[in-house]
C-alpha cells in the first residue's frame, strides 16, 4: 500500500517538482496551498506524513503543526523552510514537528528523511507494544497505548514522542537512561537538531510532573537522565 504524504507549500513550482518526485517514488501526496481546510484534508486522506512550509499565506506552518497535534498525536511531520535560527527550530519541535529540512534540499534527502520518520514512527508503535497497558508512577497513571497520562488535575493527551520518552523512562525507573541513546531510540539518531528537540520534550514532561512528590526527571551532565520515582 502506498504511503500517504499531506503536503502544504504555497510556492506552486516547488510544490510540483516535490510532488512529482514523490509520486515517482511511489508515495501518495495530496498537495495544498494553504492549511484553511487542514481538518478536512486529515480526515478524508487519512495521511502517513505531513510535510509542512512554514512560511504560509492565513496559517504559518508552526500553527498547523499545533492543529495536526490536535488531530493526531503521533502523525510525523517534517518543516521544509528557510528558517533555521535556533529559536524558531525550538518553536517548530515545541508546535509538534518532528523533523527539520532547510531549502533548498535536494529530493534525495528529503525521500531519506520522509522513509526514516516512517520506520521511527512503526519501531515507536512496536516499543510501546512492549510496556505494560498501565504504568503506575505513584499518583500518577501513564497509559502508553493511549497516549495518556492521568494527573491528580487531570488527563495530558501526550504526542507520540512524549509517550515515547516517558516510555523509556519508565522502563528504566530509578536508573540512568543514557542521553545518546534515547535520541536513538525515538529519532534514530543523535544531531544536533534532534538533540534540542529532545530537552523540549523533557522540559514538557518535567511540567506534567511538576509539584509532584517522589517523581524527578533529573538530568546528569554529559550522561543522560535519572527518572527518579521514590
Amino acid at each position: 500500500m502506498k504511503k500517504k504524504v499531506l503536503y502544504i507549500e504555497d510556492e506552486s513550482y516547488l510544490a510540483r517538482i516535490v510532488k512529482d518526485t514523490l509520486e515517482l517514488k511511489g508515495y501518495e501526496v495530496l498537495h495544498k496551498k494553504d492549511g484553511i481546510h487542514l481538518a478536512d484534508a486529515i480526515s478524508s486522506f487519512s495521511p502517513d506524513i505531513c510535510l509542512l512550509d512554514v512560511m504560509l499565506p492565513h496559517i504559518d506552518g508552526f500553527t498547523l503543526a499545533n492543529h495536526i497535534r490536535n488531530i493526531n498525536t503521533n502523525l510525523p511531520i517534517i518543516f521544509l523552510t528557510a528558517r533555521t535560527q535556533t529559536d524558531d527550530l525550538v518553536k517548530g519541535f515545541s508546535s509538534g514537528g518532528t523533523d527539520y529540512l532547510k531549502k533548498p534540499f535536494s529530493m534525495e534527502e528529503l525521500i531519506v528523511r520522509i522513509d526514516n520518520q516512517l520506520k521511527i514512527m512503526n519501531r515507536d508503535a512496536s516499543a510501546l507494544q512492549s510496556l505494560p497497558d498501565e504504568v503506575v508512577l505513584k499518583q500518577f497513571r501513564f497509559y502508553p497505548g493511549r497516549f495518556e497520562l492521568h494527573t491528580p488535575s487531570g488527563i495530558v493527551k501526550l504526542s507520540n514522542r512524549e509517550s515515547q520518552i516517558l516510555g523509556m523512562l519508565c522502563a528504566h525507573t530509578n536508573n540512568t537512561v543514557d542521553r545518546r541513546a534515547l535520541l536513538n531510540m525515538v529519532w534514530g539518531d543523535d544531531s544536533f537538531f534532534n538533540s534540542r528537540n529532545l530537552d523540549v520534550y523533557i522540559r514538557k514532561l518535567r511540567g506534567y510532573f511538576s509539584g509532584a512528590e517522589g517523581i524527578e526527571i533529573v538530568t546528569l551532565k554529559g550522561k543522560g537522565y535519572h527518572f527518579v520515582v521514590s
